[in-house]
């Protein structure tokens, strides 16, 4: 299914791919790369049993999506490991592993979709004319249901911090 107009990048309307994901729905399953000592998957089934934020960004390699990785980075340094946290990109998991030493990011995962985009189709975000996820937060509960979703409906615009992290602190 596509939702065209859904989004917009910059004042043009684009077009996304997928369902969209709502909220006591069961969160589609997926499998993102990232790297650490070597390429490795991360699945839905890995992150059972903490709630769970997915911070879904563009691309590491623009100044909104810096923000939003780093902001979630420094917002969850206090909740320590009683939640998972993962941004979600297309962009390769040696740039995301790059971006994080870099920026110290050390409270997030990261997982790349660049292989099939499974992951964007999914959770209904992949940007058709761009190749690209939109920008959104998914929050799922412990068993792996969608609390809070959030795709945004400017693309280059900052998600609602606040809303996510009280729906993560919450679930």
């Amino acid at each position: 299914m596509s939702r065209s107009g859904a989004v917009t990048f910059k004042g043009t309307p684009m077009t996304l791919l997928g369902d969209e994901v709502s909220v006591g729905s069961d969160a589609p399953d997926f499998a993102l790369h990232y790297f650490e000592g070597g390429l490795n998957t991360i699945s839905k089934a890995d992150l059972a049993g903490k709630p769970t934020i997915l911070s879904v960004v563009p691309s590491l390699d623009t100044g909104v999506c810096q923000i939003q990785t780093k902001r979630f980075n420094q917002e969850l340094a206090s909740m320590g490991d009683s939640v998972n946290a993962v941004t979600v990109s297309c962009d390769l998991p040696f740039a995301q592993n790059r971006f994080c030493g870099a920026e110290e990011v050390k409270n997030m995962k990261v997982g790349s979709d660049y292989q099939t985009g499974d992951f964007g189709q999914a959770y209904g975000v992949m940007i058709d004319e761009l190749k690209l996820h939109a920008r959104s937060v998914f929050v799922l509960d412990a068993s792996g249901k969608v609390a809070y979703a959030e795709v945004v409906s400017e693309v280059t615009e900052e998600p609602n911090y606040e809303a996510a992290l009280s729906a993560l602190k919450g679930a």
